[in-house]
């Protein structure tokens, strides 16, 4: 099967802009809904929740009473990679979500001292299904949290990349269970999530190795602060398998902001620390990410 050519970085900021420009327009605040940002951001796999951690929440805008979606962008600069990703989500009555990513690493450099090319670009598809259990992560009792369980599968474009680094298979199926609450009158909101996964590098270079090809647990958590109803700061961490004998993998963390342009759109900007990918350390940089929710 041919590849598909990765969206660049340009088009995908410009299609941004002209999402952007469009849905800006749109009534800014409308009776009924979820409160903003209570939805969360779309993560880097698709599925709602913050940039890189997974949250119980479901796309889109509408409750209990209708079907909402979600579509994003993200673009994240690394000293040795380029980071795109883009994607669409839909709730089906703030119960069941189905995700679906398209990711692109660009290699730059590093791609010609692997042997791949200058710019050669990893590429993964993830489709995702979550289903919201019991709780709600804004209402109801103050100490119960929304609790979700969900399933993400993941195909790697580059079957011959992932055997060259030992991965045992080009794609894998992670599983999860989240739980995330606001404590409105803290104005805080604290989300854990537990992964099974055995994806190296989140999939771009497959799944398992020859020696270790069993789901581990891995822990994905975010804390939050809700300046005003349109304004939150926190931070991220995401504990990650290390699978592949060829580089080290750590875990990743990141201090974000997110701001509510209007009721449909929702910009974040973060600080991520990446750690070593592919045998490039300190892969630390700037992350951007716009959403248009309905």
């Amino acid at each position: 099967m041919p590849k598909i050519a990765p969206l660049t970085r340009s088009a995908l900021l410009s299609a941004l802009a002209v999402l952007l420009a469009g849905t800006a327009q749109a009534q800014e605040l409308r009776n009924g809904g979820k409160l903003l940002l209570t939805n969360g951001v779309s993560t880097i796999e698709g599925s709602g929740g913050g940039g890189l951690a997974t949250w119980s929440t479901i796309a889109g805008n509408a409750t209990e009473e209708g079907i909402g979606a979600s579509a994003h962008g993200t673009v994240i600069e690394l000293p040795d990679y380029n980071w795109t990703s883009y994607g669409i989500s839909v709730g089906f009555f703030d119960r069941v979500e189905l995700s679906y990513a398209r990711q692109n690493l660009d290699t730059i450099d590093i791609g010609a001292a692997l042997g791949l090319g200058r710019g050669y670009t990893l590429n993964q598809d993830v489709f995702g299904a979550k289903v919201r259990l019991v709780g709600d992560a804004v209402y109801g009792d103050s100490l119960m949290p929304q609790i979700a369980i969900g399933v993400q599968h993941k195909r790697s474009s580059d079957d011959a990349v992932v055997a060259a680094v030992g991965g045992a298979s080009p794609h894998g199926t992670d599983f999860y269970i989240s739980a995330t609450k606001l404590f409105l009158s803290n104005s805080v909101l604290a989300n854990a999530t537990v992964r099974f996964t055995k994806a190296n590098q989140n999939g771009l270079l497959g799944f398992g190795s020859a020696t270790d090809n069993d789901h581990k647990p891995q822990f994905e958590g975010s804390l939050a602060y809700q300046f005003s109803r349109r304004f939150v700061v926190g931070g991220e961490y995401r504990t990650k398998p290390d699978n592949l004998a060829i580089a080290r993998e750590d875990d990743w963390f990141d201090l974000f902001a997110a701001y509510a342009l209007t009721r449909n759109v929702t910009v974040t900007a973060a600080y991520v620390d990446l750690g070593s990918i592919a045998t490039a350390d300190n892969q630390r940089g700037a992350f951007l990410s716009l959403q248009a929710t309905f």
